[in-house]
């Protein structure tokens, strides 16, 4: 069995075989249109001219003994000339020949006789075309008073049609020609649109090649706003890998650094004269440890930016649930937790960063706090807002970035590794959160997170 592939054309090719499909279409019926009209302005200007000749006819008519007779010279000679194309009768209104021009002298006696089957009343007329016979014909019946009656009379005037169609082949062939030319023209310039109009994606396409060559970092050129959300979302797809990179690097350093203690307390075990069963314990309980330490790190590091299709982690749970797990970490210490939280509130994200971010600031503010520690929330202009406040010795504001940063530490007799505000700030920036310091009613420092809320 043969795999027949799809066959992939470009934009450019797709609108050129759309248009050399469509532009027949057009122009066709611009032809038939064109010629059309010109057929009818021909004959509009040959029933004219049928008409005058009647009414050349009238002129020259007298009636005598109840018939009407035309001179036998009349103004139009080709009415004199045998087979002229010009050709003129007169019938009465039983249909007898009451004259003829010597010009019909040849027409077919069955064509005469039909002459009259379509009866006319005064006021009509009749403009017909006789392709069999290759003639234009006009009728126009005349009520001639003579004797105290009424005579009733069909002048009929017939023309060949020969120069007309003629006239209308060789406008047919000039017609052809144009068009023909036009629609060259029209797919010539055609072209030139689709690649003045598809330039910007040949722009885009190269810009993206200096991206992957590490020649550029984002798309900068300017495009047209159809093209603009494209580029716009190349972006943020683009901002969003750069930072999951730098996602990896910091979880990386964070794996390294949180691994040091557990590796740190194996190398001492090992150093000291334990029993083997006492060491076997302390080496199982530190594996326990950085396996939890790797598993949560790789979580992190795979987890996508931005955020997820779900709907929404309740806060509330989620606070009462690190809080009793603090309280008895510092039971001894009397730390009191007061969640003044808005009920019903959800964070647009995934349970497990709410848990590590709400978990690093209230296990810094009970460790830096003397007694209180409190926890408001709330919705801000549609996003969630939640203020976390101790009455420790607070951070001053020039100190405030530095406390942000990786590895910084204001009270370096307390333990920690001086990561868990920089894994929080890692965490919000994910999410397009923002984390300020500032001075809390308690006394200490205030925490105010800035989160997307379901």
């Amino acid at each position: 069995m043969r795999l027949r592939w799809p066959r992939v054309r470009s934009l450019r090719a797709r609108l050129l075989v759309f248009s050399c499909s469509l532009l027949p279409v057009v122009f066709f019926s611009a032809w038939f249109a064109l010629q059309n009209a010109f057929l009818h302005s021909l004959e509009t200007a040959e029933r004219e001219r049928l008409k005058l000749q009647v009414y050349l006819l009238l002129g020259a008519a007298e009636f005598q003994s109840g018939r009407m007779s035309i001179p036998q010279t009349l103004r139009e000679p080709r009415f004199g000339q045998l087979e002229s194309g010009l050709y003129g009768v007169i019938q009465s209104q039983s249909g007898a020949l009451q004259w003829r021009s010597e010009s019909s002298m040849l027409l077919p006696a069955g064509l005469l006789l039909a002459l009259d089957d379509a009866p006319l009343r005064p006021g009509q007329v009749l403009f017909a075309h006789l392709p069999e016979h290759g003639l234009y014909l006009y009728q126009y019946p005349v009520v001639w008073e003579g004797g105290g009656r009424e005579h009733h009379f069909l002048i009929n005037v017939l023309e060949t049609d020969t120069p007309l169609l003629k006239e209308l082949q060789a406008y047919r062939n000039q017609l052809v020609g144009w068009l023909s030319l036009l629609f060259l023209l029209a797919l010539l310039v055609q072209y030139v649109i689709l690649r003045w109009s598809l330039k910007p994606l040949d722009g885009l396409a190269r810009d993206l090649k200096r991206i992957e060559s590490g020649d550029a970092d984002r798309l900068g050129g300017r495009y047209p706003l159809e093209v603009q959300p494209v580029t716009a979302n190349l972006n943020l797809l683009l901002d969003s890998e750069r930072r999951q990179r730098e996602r990896y690097r910091n979880t990386l350093g964070d794996l390294a650094h949180s691994l040091k203690t557990p590796l740190a307390v194996i190398r001492g075990s090992a150093e000291e004269a334990l029993p083997y069963d006492a060491y076997r314990t302390i080496v199982d309980e530190q594996i326990e440890r950085m396996d939890q330490i790797v598993q949560y790190q790789l979580a992190r590091a795979v987890k996508s930016n931005g955020r997820p299709m779900a709907a929404g982690v309740e806060i509330g749970p989620v606070l009462q649930r690190i809080s009793g797990a603090l309280m008895k970490v510092y039971r001894d210490k009397g730390v009191e937790i007061d969640l003044q939280q808005q009920p019903g509130l959800k964070f647009a994200g995934d349970e497990r960063d709410l848990m590590e971010l709400l978990g690093n600031l209230l296990e810094n503010a009970c460790k830096y706090g003397k007694r209180q520690v409190r926890v408001g929330t709330s919705l801000q202009d549609g996003d969630l807002q939640i203020d976390i406040d101790d009455d420790g010795p607070g951070v001053s504001p020039e100190r405030r970035d530095t406390v942000l940063q990786r590895g910084a530490r204001l009270d370096t007799s307390a333990p920690g590794q001086g990561i868990g505000l920089a894994v929080a700030v890692d965490i919000l920036s994910s999410y397009d959160g923002e984390l300020c310091i500032g001075e809390a009613p308690l006394g200490g420092a205030r925490f105010s997170l800035t989160l997307p809320a379901v």
